[in-house]
């Protein structure tokens, strides 16, 4: 096994040339760290916009996530933010050396949703699901990326091209189904038992009494004249909590406001 490798990135090459391999090539290790960073970006600004309706975070970070693939698509991916950063993060680990083309095609598809995102977000500021698909999707490959090291536009790289990949993390090129673990009976009596469990917690914690409405059972009786203020003071603070807020209002979701507020 070698124990260090000579990289270079001469001319127009996307990528690495490491010693002992054909292709050029770029450092799993560093691209999922990178791929991390990334995701906690992205969660913050689409929970900003979904939970709070600010969508200031969602437009700054969607500039900054189009800027960083433009410099690995059209710079290099060395001098990436995010990847500088993830190679940091990684610096005192083994680079695992993967493929560089279905890497490049990966995130080809990353800054045409950035791209998307531009366009509606910070220039047109439209607001509706078509924003909330798109953010899906880049949760949705940033996850797989950074937590499973699975690429999905990598295997949609091989899908098109019809032809296998090189160097893929893992080894996932050359892997023969034979040779996955599988997944035996105590395993998933293991997974059902947890999912019963929380399935029951989950049952009881709706059934009970809300906090407030447990305190309100347990207070003494009062004349009718003070029980009638306080049922209205009730109903006017229940009134307002139950007010859909405007951004719930201009991504159509209303009527899934007042489910999860249970109003």
């Amino acid at each position: 096994m070698k124990l260090a490798h000579k990289t270079s990135s001469r001319g127009f090459t996307f990528g690495e040339r490491v010693d002992g391999y054909d292709i050029p090539v770029l450092n799993e290790r560093a691209v999922r760290a990178a791929a991390g960073v990334l995701l906690v970006g992205a969660m913050i600004a689409f929970m900003n916009a979904w939970l709070l309706g600010n969508f200031q975070p969602t437009r700054v970070f969607v500039v900054a996530f189009l800027l960083d693939f433009s410099v690995r698509l059209f710079a290099h991916p060395r001098y990436a933010p995010s990847l500088i950063l993830g190679q940091w993060l990684v610096r005192r680990q083994q680079p695992e050396w993967v493929g560089a083309p279905q890497k490049r095609f990966a995130w080809a598809i990353g800054f045409v949703l950035a791209a998307s995102m531009f366009y509606l977000v910070v220039l047109r500021q439209v607001i509706g699901p078509i924003n909330i698909l798109v953010c899906l999707s880049c949760l949705t490959l940033l996850f797989f990326e950074s937590t499973c090291g699975i690429c999905i536009g990598c295997h949609l790289y091989r899908w098109i091209r019809r032809e296998p990949p090189q160097l893929c993390p893992g080894g996932a090129c050359a892997r023969t189904p034979e040779s996955s673990p599988r997944t035996g009976g105590l395993q998933l009596a293991s997974l059902a038992l947890f999912a019963v469990a929380v399935a029951a917690v989950t049952l009881q914690v709706y059934r009970d009494p809300t906090p407030s409405a447990a305190a309100a059972a347990t207070q003494p009786l009062t004349p009718p004249a003070a029980a009638a203020r306080a049922d209205s003071a009730i109903a006017q603070a229940e009134a307002e909590r139950c007010k859909v807020p405007d951004f719930a209002k201009a991504i159509g979701h209303e009527a899934l406001w007042k489910l999860h507020n249970k109003c």
